[in-house]
């Protein structure tokens, strides 16, 4: 059996999953971050205020991943979260960023993370936000976008990762006009450790899995099967030719896959051990863009045993509201524990 793994943020009170801070005990393994606005009405803190938050970003990371191992194998599976270092690819901070003192500070303390999930058999991913959009038909929106694809490749590269074929996943979507041609336009111009991190995931709307598999050539695919039941309705199976696509595209690579399911309060009458059927769901009112929202567990029953299947194949990161506590209640159904 393969990882369960979530994302970005440790919690260990079920009453941070409704958007409460994390509790005191949380904060060391998670993440803090600003705005621009602040650091650009506090100019005289502004640069103290950066090295702040990336040693304790990069401190955090470690703890986290130091966290994570503690778990079962099967679960020693996180996704980071992006904000490590604050306006990386803003132009007004990019002279800060590019200073060899402040690049070479990184290196050093990234380093541990990367050394630590190696040493302890965590798998580590990035997933760029929605800002990052390669394919787009704007040339301004593409050279920022590669930034920001760079700029995780850096991350990644400080943690020693991107020397080979996904030894990290950075997981994008299309989403620009441009499509699959957009990407390979895009690919191109990735430094060689971004080629070997990068990865495509299915969307909701107009780029969906077959859309996808038009990369599978070049760089590997990620399928979320929410997104594809969004899209389609259909509850793809593991011994579809598609996901078989999927899985050649990882070139021998443990490939990764999302999970996610409607949010409990937007189907709250839906009987637990039954799949929610698209069609009729429509029929009765229901809009996509209400049950494309992330649920905080993994409430049906019927989905959570269809997802398991796929997990002799694949790893596979829980999208959750739930974090860790929605990923470890999915882990006891797919390995007992």
């Amino acid at each position: 059996m393969g990882r369960v793994g979530f994302c970005c943020k440790w919690i260990n009170d079920p009453s941070e999953v409704a958007g409460m801070k994390v509790s005191a005990v949380d904060r060391d393994l998670n993440g803090r971050s600003t705005t621009m606005r602040w650091l650009r009405e506090h100019k005289s803190e502004a640069e103290q205020r950066q090295w702040d938050i990336m040693n304790h970003n990069a401190r955090a990371a470690l703890l986290l991943v130091e966290r994570v191992a503690t778990l079962p194998e099967h679960r020693r599976m996180v996704r980071l979260g992006s904000e490590m270092l604050q306006g990386y690819t803003h132009e007004e901070w990019i002279p800060f960023w590019k200073q060899p003192d402040v690049q070479d500070h990184c290196a050093k303390i990234f380093a541990p993370v990367g050394e630590a999930a190696r040493r302890l058999g965590v798998r580590l991913s990035f997933h760029p936000g929605q800002f990052c959009v390669l394919a787009s038909v704007n040339p301004g929106i593409v050279e920022r976008s590669i930034l920001e694809f760079e700029y995780h490749a850096d991350l990644a590269r400080w943690m020693g990762y991107g020397r080979t074929f996904q030894d990290f996943k950075i997981n994008v979507h299309i989403s620009g006009q441009q499509g699959p041609e957009g990407i390979r336009k895009a690919y191109d111009r990735l430094s060689p450790e971004a080629r070997n991190c990068i990865t495509i995931e299915n969307e909701e709307n107009s780029h969906n899995l077959d859309t996808c598999l038009q990369l599978a050539d070049i760089l590997p695919i990620v399928l979320d099967v929410h997104h594809h039941w969004i899209n389609s309705g259909e509850y793809i199976e593991p011994n579809d030719q598609r996901v078989r696509r999927v899985i050649d595209s990882w070139r021998g690579v443990r490939p990764a896959m999302h999970y996610s399911v409607s949010r409990e309060d937007v189907l709250p009458g839906h009987a637990t051990d039954v799949r929610p059927d698209m069609a009729s769901l429509l029929s009765l009112g229901y809009k996509k863009q209400k049950l494309r929202a992330h649920s905080d567990f993994y409430w049906n029953s019927a989905v959570n045993d269809w997802v398991a299947t796929f997990a002799d194949r694949f790893d596979i990161q829980c999208e959750s509201k739930g974090k860790n506590l929605a990923s470890g209640l999915f882990a006891k159904l797919v390995n007992g524990h």
